[in-house]
């Protein structure tokens, strides 16, 4: 996923599979919150929490129907 396509998703709520440092595979619903040298912020909506990600982790997104921030 390039930074490009991640600019297109500010204020977007979608879903991710991400890859952790340890090889750990995850999926996430996460509201895109703002991007900056290769990181995602982004909020999860399962915990409410605050996360980062690096965009090169992200294995697949897809947006989540009907919803948006705001």
């Amino acid at each position: 996923m390039s930074t490009k396509d991640m600019e297109k998703l500010l204020g977007q709520v979608i879903e991710i599979i991400y890859e952790d440092k340890a090889g750990n595979i995850t999926q996430r619903r996460i509201e895109v919150l703002g991007l900056k040298g290769g990181l995602l912020r982004a909020g999860c909506l399962a915990t409410g929490s605050p996360r980062m990600f690096r965009v090169e982790r992200i294995l697949a997104w897809q947006p989540v129907k009907g919803r948006r921030a705001g």
